[in-house]
């Protein structure tokens, strides 16, 4: 690869035996000393060409050094990303059990959020489309629901499941581990039920979540504690995440602890 000083040919100095003390230009305009020495061969002092050329490779290393540092940066970053979940890609029928919707409280869940009949919902990570058809059904044909996951077969799952239940306000869109791909000011909330643990790239995520929010939109999160790779995460580690991708934490509540999730926490933009 060619850099800035690639293609500079070394000088030429065009001496000649005919006129032994004589100075020739050489290709860059400098006047290199010359003595003659008993051997009757020249000794060239290569003094400015020599500060010329130090100045090159200064330029040279100056333009180098930020790259460099930029990429050590970018390293570091990798080497410090936390532990995350492996997205659960099995059985989707595991979550469809006769008490959840009394355990989680979702309908006290969709309240907080303001989901409302003519509101547009997003279901993040959707899975088997559990949350999907509840917030279908109270938005109403006025509404809107967009599920959606990274797993094309949750997506199949879902498409197949709405037209089933006949629930023709849902939308499914595969999205990819760090863009839920989200059209631009779609919904008013969002909920990542037991699933932000699993987002590869949360932080990036989340920024790439927001030209979707409308304004004053809330995003909902429920999930349990843990580590990251256990399927749960720190409530701390959420809050953190989510002010660096530019949120604000609006509300904080654990009625959720029935269906085994520690926190249920509430953010808007900042």
């Amino acid at each position: 690869m060619k850099g800035e000083g690639a293609g500079i040919a070394a000088p030429s100095f065009n001496l000649t035996e005919n006129a032994p003390r004589a100075v020739r230009r050489n290709e860059w305009g400098l006047l290199p000393i010359v003595r003659l020495m008993a051997d009757g061969y020249g000794m060239m002092d290569f003094s400015l060409l020599g500060v010329r050329a130090c100045c090159v490779v200064l330029a040279v290393l100056m333009a180098v050094g930020p790259v460099s540092a930029q990429a050590g940066a970018g390293t570091q970053a990798e080497a410090a990303q936390r532990p995350t979940s492996t997205p659960y890609s099995g059985d989707l029928s595991i979550f469809e059990y006769p008490d959840r919707d009394k355990k989680l409280q979702i309908n006290r869940v969709m309240d907080l959020l303001g989901i409302t009949t003519g509101k547009n919902v997003a279901d993040i990570g959707a899975g088997s489309g559990w949350f999907t058809v509840r917030a279908a059904r109270r938005v109403g044909p006025t509404g809107a629901v967009i599920a959606e996951d990274i797993n094309s077969l949750a997506i199949e799952y879902i498409g197949k499941r709405v037209v089933r239940e006949n629930l023709s306000n849902v939308r499914t869109v595969l999205g990819a581990p760090d863009d839920p791909r989200l059209p631009a000011g779609s919904v008013d909330a969002v909920l990542m039920l037991k699933v932000y643990h699993e987002i590869a790239h949360p932080v990036e995520a989340m920024k790439a979540l927001r030209p979707a929010l409308r304004p004053g939109a809330k995003v909902g999160i429920i999930d349990r504690n843990g580590s990251g790779a256990d399927h749960g995460l720190k409530h701390a580690v959420v809050v953190k995440e989510m002010g660096e991708a530019g949120y604000k934490l609006v509300g904080t509540y654990d009625f959720t602890k029935a269906d085994g999730q520690d926190y249920f926490l509430i953010f808007q933009v900042q």
